[in-house]
């Protein structure tokens, strides 16, 4: 295995990177919603300009399929739920629309030139090694870090949001099925658990299994952020098989216990 470090918004890294490849998977990104609030210009070369990169360097060098890391924050504030594919993208901030784009690129590549791309619709990916120092960091990495080190973890709005939280096998399953379904080809589809937890209820959740009983700090919601999120993975189980093969709170454990290992704290009783 090659380790090419690079920019993708640089052509000549993106067509090193898929030289000789069949399946790209494309995850670059600057994942960050509050990132993209803040520095919208850095987030598009990012997410953008590095992405139809990517797709024109893997067309050109004859990849048999792209597989294009998408989001659930392309649908924004569905007047209902769960949120179907062929609801149109309603994105609250640059991040959402970005991906949207990329979307859009990718489909249009499908279709414009035969090149075969497949959009998995991420929602809140959260499993062990997520860093919780890092800005892209999703909040179950931040609840677990504050929680096992004794702090008050910090929800931004009341709490009652809610997320469709997927732990992050279902998601590595979902993605190479799309590598080879054969109706999935210039498709967009979710990929989650299909269920919804709001961020009140989660640390509820998080706290009990921990074995503590810390209160959050509420602070002022952030531009950008949807409030409810449930996907509907109907389409996921007809054209790739898919599944969820991790349940939510199976998957909360396994990161819990990898994040009380990382810090050396012990287990809990």
């Amino acid at each position: 295995m090659e380790f090419v470090e690079g920019d993708l918004a640089d052509m000549s890294v993106a067509t090193r990177a898929v030289a000789g490849i069949n399946y790209v998977l494309h995850q670059a990104a600057i994942p960050s919603v509050p990132r993209s609030v803040k520095d919208p210009i850095t987030s598009n070369r990012a997410n953008i300009d590095a992405t139809l990169n990517v797709l024109v360097a893997a067309r050109d060098a004859g990849v048999t399929r792209l597989v294009f890391a998408g989001s659930s924050s392309e649908y924004g504030n569905t007047p209902t739920l769960p949120k179907r594919e062929d609801m149109p993208p309603s994105p609250l901030s640059p991040y959402a629309l970005q991906k949207v784009v990329g979307t859009q690129y990718c489909q249009m590549f499908t279709h414009l030139y035969g090149f075969e791309t497949v959009v998995i619709r991420y929602f809140n990916v959260f499993g062990p090694r997520q860093d919780p120092g890092s800005p892209y960091s999703g909040v179950i990495s931040l609840f677990s870090t504050a929680l096992i080190e004794g702090r008050q973890p910090v929800i931004y709005g009341d709490g009652a949001q809610t997320r469709d939280f997927t732990y992050v096998a279902n998601v590595v399953d979902g993605v190479l099925r799309a590598c080879e379904a054969p109706k999935a080809a210039g498709e967009a589809i979710n990929v989650a658990c299909g269920t919804r937890i709001s961020l009140n209820e989660l640390l509820r959740v998080m706290n009990t299994i921990v074995g503590t009983n810390l209160q959050a700090i509420y602070k002022e919601a952030r531009a950008g952020d949807v409030m409810d999120s449930q996907a509907d993975i109907t389409k996921a189980k007809a054209l790739l098989g898919y599944t969820p093969i991790v349940p939510f709170e199976e998957g909360l454990q396994h990161t819990l216990d990898w994040c009380r290992a990382a810090s050396g704290a012990p287990a809990a009783r």
